[in-house]
Formats: C-alpha cells, sequence, structure tokens
C-alpha cells in the first residue's frame, strides 16, 4: 500500500465527515435524535477512510477492479456528501425544499460534486496520468456524466415532486431521501462509465 493512498484516503474520510457535520446542522431540528459530539466527524470519518483503505487493499491484492471500486466507493462517499452538502447550503440559504427551486439546487449540487469527482477518479482511482488526450477524455467524461446527471436530478425530483413525502416525513426530510435515491443509481452508473469508457487503459 502507498504513503499516497493513506493520505489520500485520510483526507477523503476527512472531508466526508466535514460535509455530513455541515448536512446535519441543517436538519437536527428534524432528526428524532441526538447525533453525540457531530463536530467529532470529520476525525472519525478520517479514520474510518484509512481501515477502508487497509480492507479494499486486502481484498484488492488479486483483482484491481476491487481495489479500484473500493476507491471509487470512497471517492463516491466524498462526491455524495459533497453533493448534498452543497444541496443543503442551498437549500437552507433559499428556504426551498422542492419544486422547480429544488431541482435547480439538485442539479447545481451534483455538478460541483461531477467536477470533484473528476479529478480524484482520474488521479487516483484510475490512476490515468496522461495528459495529451484530456480533451477527448473529458468529452468522454462530460458525456457520461451528463447522463449521470440527468439520471441523478431526474430520479431526486420524480422521488420529491411526484411521489412526495411518505411516511409522515417532513418536505425537508424527504428532500434527502430524493437525493440518496439519486446517488445510488448515478453512482452505479458514472462507475461502470468512467472505468470502461472514460478512464480505460
Amino acid at each position: 500500500m502507498k504513503k499516497t493512498d493513506k493520505i489520500i484516503s485520510l483526507i477523503l474520510g476527512f472531508l466526508i465527515g466535514l460535509f455530513f457535520f455541515l448536512i446535519l446542522k441543517n436538519i437536527k431540528e428534524e432528526l428524532p435524535f441526538q447525533v453525540p459530539c457531530p463536530w467529532s466527524l470529520p476525525i472519525v470519518f478520517a479514520f474510518l477512510g484509512i481501515v477502508w483503505l487497509y480492507f479494499i487493499s486486502f481484498l484488492g491484492r488479486k483483482y484491481k477492479i476491487v481495489l479500484q471500486g473500493g476507491k471509487f466507493l470512497l471517492v463516491g462517499a466524498l462526491n455524495t456528501f459533497v453533493d448534498w452538502g452543497v444541496l443543503s447550503l442551498l437549500m437552507g440559504i433559499g428556504g426551498i425544499y422542492a419544486g422547480t427551486g429544488y431541482s435547480i439546487f439538485k442539479g447545481i449540487s451534483f455538478t460541483v460534486a461531477v467536477i470533484n469527482s473528476y479529478f480524484w477518479n482520474k488521479f487516483w482511482t484510475f490512476g490515468k496520468r496522461e495528459t495529451k488526450e484530456a480533451g477527448k477524455e473529458f468529452a468522454q467524461f462530460f458525456v457520461v456524466s451528463v447522463i449521470g446527471f440527468l439520471v441523478n436530478v431526474g430520479i431526486a425530483s420524480l422521488v420529491v415532486n411526484v411521489i412526495g413525502p411518505q411516511f409522515g416525513w417532513s418536505e425537508k426530510i424527504w428532500a434527502y431521501v430524493g437525493a440518496i435515491s439519486a446517488t445510488l443509481i448515478a453512482m452505479t452508473w458514472n462507475f461502470l462509465g468512467y472505468k470502461f469508457f472514460v478512464f480505460k487503459k
């Protein structure tokens, strides 16, 4: 296991915890429980990031795709929390949790997460250092990401604006249910697209 991988996994874990903390601040009134010591989340997730790296390094000794998949999940977790964190920030500022405003906010948050995703996945997950075909590669990344964007925003908007809040949950909490549903589906699409279309070797 490379020292660089250890440092990156710590950084990713720390950032995940930081965005998680910011999200919890926005929805703490809606939660039926208190999260103990939320300020410690960046440290806890930094530790979990390095534990995850050791775990996937062990599993990925024979099959490189397992290691890549594990790295992608860690980067994906950060992208998810970047997405939700930016969405949370926009909803908090705008006071909008549904309708067209929500879809616009979700589009912005997803775009920020995709830009973040490109750099982490290119240089760390798939280890693509070459820049000679950067224009072609970015165009391919853009196509995969646009489809992922449409899937992400479409699923989130369907859950929030068409299905609407269920189980007596508030509009604010249901906005996150929409975001989670969209993330799971879009993340699967993105991994397959990035692995076999954009960053293939």
